[in-house]
């Protein structure tokens, strides 16, 4: 089994990057865990409070859940991967059965900040890309999925995710065996991210 996370900044493109390593990859070898599925639930809070939740401080990630799920998956277990919403703050009653497979891809901005997370990783990539690219993507993203208003999103972007990326996401990038700039356009980077994990499954 290779275990391989990818971080990089909200919205540099980490889930194009995962699209096109799956899509390179023999069909049903790669399972993919979300970070954002382990967001903690925040049902007991007042539709105030949750407002105020910094989805982009390490805080906010039950990494502890996220580390048990990864062991499980090594040792050949599935796991129930959490289902969260941003639109509640609350985490599904229901999972998501995932099967432990060749691959395990650990997706999110967060996931380098974690030491007992990167200890279990056996290829750390991060996604780069400029800052105004980032925040056109979060625009479009957040309006269109998240119901926020375009004052929402700019406010939200320099209230948390611009001094969160500063501070903990953009330092991870020392932690990367490879980094791919301009994300999902770069097929360069991602060819080669993508042959090394085929001589890992050819071995």
């Amino acid at each position: 089994m290779l275990i391989i996370g990818i971080a990089g900044g909200s919205g540099s493109g980490k889930s194009t990057v995962v699209r096109q390593i799956i899509n390179r990859l023999p069909k049903d070898t790669v399972s993919v865990i979300p970070q954002d599925a382990y967001y903690k639930d925040n049902g007991h809070l007042s539709p105030e409070a949750r407002a105020k939740i910094n989805f982009d401080h390490p805080s906010s990630i039950e990494f502890g859940l996220l580390v048990k799920h990864i062991d499980m998956l090594k040792e050949g277990k599935s796991i129930g991967m959490p289902i969260y919403s941003y639109l509640t703050c609350t985490r599904a009653k229901e999972t998501i059965a995932l099967p432990p497979r060749q691959v395990i891809i650990i997706e999110g901005i967060l996931i380098l900040t974690n030491p007992r997370v990167r200890s279990r990783l056996d290829i750390m990539a991060f996604v780069d890309a400029d800052a105004d690219d980032r925040l056109i993507r979060i625009i479009r993203r957040d309006s269109e999925e998240r119901g926020r208003s375009f004052d929402q999103v700019l406010t939200h972007y320099e209230k948390f995710v611009k001094p969160m990326h500063l501070q903990f996401i953009e330092p991870t990038k020392r932690y990367a065996d490879i980094i791919i700039p301009q994300g999902g356009t770069n097929h360069v980077a991602i060819d080669i991210l993508v042959s090394r994990i085929k001589m890992n499954l050819e071995n």
